[in-house]
């Protein structure tokens, strides 16, 4: 009873009966008319329903309610009169079906399911609104076709019911992406894309613009929901990520629709992706616009994308999104206007609209307030989205849902392809006969190709339309570019035209989670985020990375080294002791000037050869001990410049030689020594073991094995230049190679014994008397020379790069010094500084 109440109080001037209600109004359809063969419809003409009106679990108290609560769909409206258009165009078309003439009903499911499963049973049921018990099913028989719904939740429901008789559906505006499955939905045809196409169009248009970090907003529905898990899919394969998704329904708690708004409020996403209907996307942003929030670039699905009604929000501008080709109806826009007051007043549907639209009214018996209308009403003055037709794009796709049913009537009742005459009006029809003529439909209407797949859909092509403010200051739908599926991979994307972003700018706005990071850096991902979040880290040393947002950095060739911005590969400074070297400068005047110290050492013995000081420390092993080191100072020089073949086995080679020749021939001094003292003694002849000729064979004996040393490590593993990678990562030294290090080490190590031989018998000798004796300074040159090459040897390794050469120059030419300056410059001194003491009588020490 209470119910009953209420149901009095909301209908207001409309009470009626409930058996009235439930029998009557609620059920017949708002456009009717008789046929040979009849056509379906269902729109969504009633929209908004009063979230009160869901209190209710009885059926057809939620119709009463819709039809007496709700406001109109001035677009649905349209679509629904295209679809008698349609039908009378094709009446009275001597070409398609001639001699034949459709009918239609047409209900309003409100947009809720319930409804429109109640006319999905009507439907079936032949119309009519009521069922019978005896073997007939209804009084007229079965709809031919039925093109329904707006929405894809209710075309669900229809096609699991009117599937069952093998009626074919064919919506204008379903595109769920599940209604392509021919398993569930054998019967359901469509003439608008799948989402399973938008989904990818709209996640290639965030990733063109290099959006990667976006919001999410859907709708809680079949289509929502299923068209949002499509584009989060292509979303994440394009790299995409999602800050937040939420999904809601305009009958949600007045809670829920706040809270949404509120996560995009607060969302750091700058660019929101809705994949909602008209009426839960007009419920957002209503909520949105009751409190400013940050400027947002809104991306839109086709549903509300290309509504007139959402323009009003002109917070939204720049919004981009794909939609249905623009289309042209001729004669459409003259028959939507053409309502007589007559025609209205037989219609309850046209006369809300038409009070709704005038603000007045039909009726007389009307409140004092109420204005009559009186006939100056003008439909051609008339802004609303039922007049508007410079952007025909749905009511398009319901012109081609009545003329494909059309085609496939007449494929069925009109056998001969050729004749036009021969169309049987009285053929019972049987709706499994249209359903597998429409699989086989192609045509095509004003230039737009009509035919369906295997999965019952059409070739997928979208206009990419944007918010744009004309001169008017109102927000306009402009074609900015288009989406063909039918296209080659990576080509069905093209814009052709500028855009308008958020607040009208002219510049793509930036959503990232994190800015692009440079070249020269890579991307960490930071812990419990999105793979759009991370960290620009620089590139680890030796490596690059030369692009923007590098997931990761390569390293440069072996011969290259990154820049300081470590964003290119540049060849790295090639390192050796270049004779343009301060370095290289000083070693090589050094090494001169000690060979010719040696050169003028031999020229002051040569001149004073006669004289005894000369004479008594054997002068031919004195001038070929000066040759020598002349000879080592020279050496040092072929380690200076780049490494060459023959550079590298010189140095080598001649630096063994010249050392043996010269420890050689100190080592024959150190014996003559030792050898003359034994002479002394008496009956000593061992003098004679020990003369001139002995001593050139030793010095030749000796340098002939380091020279035998030498050749066997040039011929099998010889020295050789090469560039040295390791040492420093940044630059390449060029250096001479050992080849064999045993070969080396072996010219050193016999070096070294023979420095070692020479220097024990110098201590042994240093305490024999006579002035004569040259062991007290050969001892000391030895010593030099050891504790020289000693230290060589930690140096040599440890030195890096050039600087090993360097450390090999300055051992050769210290010990080369260490020797000439012991040996001969006390020599040198006397001859030419204390002439008095170059004396026989002096150095025999006689008085």
């Amino acid at each position: 009873m209470l119910l009953f109440l209420v149901l009095i109080f909301w209908g207001g001037g409309h009470a009626t009966s409930l058996s009235t209600i439930i029998l009557g109004t609620a059920g017949s359809p708002v456009f009717s008319m008789e046929g040979d063969f009849v056509l379906g419809g269902v729109f969504s003409i009633h929209f908004n329903m009063d979230k009160t009106a869901l209190f209710g679990n009885i059926f057809y108290v939620c119709i009463y309610l819709c039809v007496h609560i709700c406001s109109i769909d001035a677009r649905e409206l349209r679509f629904s009169r295209a679809m008698i258009f349609a039908i009378e165009e094709i009446n009275n078309s001597t070409e398609l079906l001639p001699g034949i003439r459709l009918g239609y009903q047409i209900h309003d499911s409100c947009g809720v399911v319930p409804v429109a499963m109640h006319k999905a049973f009507q439907l079936s049921n032949g119309g009519d609104s009521i069922f019978y018990t005896d073997n007939n099913c209804s009084q007229s028989g079965m709809m031919a076709a039925v093109v329904a719904e707006s929405g894809s939740t209710p075309s669900i429901s229809m096609s699991r019911i009117i599937g069952s008789f093998n009626i074919p559906q064919v919506s204008h505006y379903a595109t769920c992406a599940c209604l392509s499955d021919k398993q569930q939905y054998p019967n359901f045809f469509r003439t608008i894309p799948s989402d399973a196409f938008q989904a990818v169009a709209l996640a290639k248009l965030v990733k063109h613009f290099g959006w990667t970090w976006i919001g999410a907003v859907c709708s809680d529905s079949d289509y929502g929901n299923n068209g949002m898990a499509s584009f989060l899919q292509a979303a994440q394969k394009e790299g995409i990520c999602v800050e937040f998704s939420e999904s809601f329904y305009r009958t949600n708690p007045y809670s829920k629709i706040q809270r949404v708004a509120d996560v995009i409020r607060r969302a750091t996403a700058k660019v929101i992706v809705a994949f909602t209907a008209s009426g839960e996307m007009k419920v957002l942003l209503e909520e949105l616009a009751r409190k400013p929030s940050p400027s947002r670039q809104w991306i839109g699905s086709e549903s509300w994308i290309t509504d007139p009604n959402m323009m009003k929000f002109d917070f939204c501008e720049g919004g981009i999104g794909f939609g249905i080709p623009k289309s042209v109806i001729p004669g459409l826009r003259d028959f939507l206007l053409d309502l007589s007051p007559s025609e209205v007043a037989a219609s309850p549907l046209l006369t809300e609209f038409w009070e709704n639209a005038f603000k007045c009214r039909l009726r007389k018996d009307v409140g004092a307030e109420e204005r009559v209308c009186d006939g100056s009403e003008d439909m051609t003055k008339l802004q609303s989205p039922y007049t508007e037709t410079s952007q025909l794009r749905v009511t398009n796709m319901v012109y081609k849902a009545v003329y494909a049913i059309a085609h496939a009537i007449h494929s069925v009742v009109c056998p001969e392809k050729n004749s036009t005459t021969k169309c049987d009006k009285h053929l019972m029809l049987e709706s499994k006969q249209v359903l597998d003529a429409l699989k086989k439909v192609n045509f095509t209407k004003n230039g737009y190709p009509v035919s369906f797949d295997t999965n019952g859909d059409p070739v997928a092509v979208y206009e990419l339309v944007n918010w744009q403010k004309g001169e008017s200051g109102n927000i306009e739908l402009v074609t900015v570019g288009y989406y063909d599926a039918s296209l080659p991979i990576n080509k069905e994307f093209h814009i052709n035209g500028n855009l308008t972003w958020m607040d009208g700018r002219k510049q793509v706005p930036v959503s990232v989670c994190t800015d692009s990071c440079p070249p020269g850096t890579h991307k960490v991902l930071q812990k419990g985020k999105p793979s759009c979040c991370y960290d620009c880290i620089p590139c680890p040393e030796g490596e690059i990375s030369n692009t923007s947002d590098s997931s990761d950095c390569f390293p440069c060739p072996i011969e290259f080294w990154p820049n300081p911005e470590k964003d290119s590969c540049h060849p790295k400074p090639v390192e050796f002791l270049s004779i343009d070297e301060t370095l290289a400068i000083i070693l090589a005047v050094v090494s001169v000037g000690g060979a010719c110290l040696a050169i003028l050492t031999a020229a002051v013995f040569f001149h004073h050869r006669t004289t005894p000081i000369v004479r008594a420390n054997n002068s031919e092993l004195s001038f070929l001990l000066l040759f020598s080191l002349t000879l080592c100072f020279l050496c040092s020089l072929t380690f200076i410049g780049a490494p060459t073949e023959w550079s590298c086995m010189l140095r080598h080679s001649a630096f063994g030689i010249t050392f043996v020749l010269c420890i050689s021939c100190v080592l024959g001094k150190t014996i003559v020594v030792l050898m003359a003292f034994k002479a002394t003694l008496p009956g000593s002849n061992v003098i004679k073991w020990f003369g001139p000729l002995q001593q050139r064979l030793t010095v030749v004996f000796f340098t002939f094995v380091q020279v035998l040393i030498c050749m066997v490590w040039l011929v099998l593993r010889p020295p050789f230049p090469m560039k040295n990678f390791s040492t420093y990562k940044e630059k390449i030294i060029l250096e001479c190679a050992l080849g064999s290090a045993i070969g080396f080490w072996a010219v050193l190590g016999y070096i070294g014994l023979l420095a070692v031989f020479c220097f024990v018998l110098a201590v042994l000798a240093r305490k024999l008397p006579d002035n004569f004796n040259e062991a007290k300074l050969i001892t000391f040159s030895m010593l030099i020379f050891c504790a020289v090459w000693l230290s060589f040897i930690p140096a040599y390794v440890s030195s890096p790069g050039k600087f090993t050469v360097a450390v090999e120059i300055f051992a050769i030419l210290a010990s080369s010094f260490g020797l000439i300056m012991c040996i001969f410059a006390p020599k040198c001194f006397i001859i030419l500084c204390q002439p008095e003491k170059n004396t026989k009588n002096y150095l025999m020490n006689k008085k």
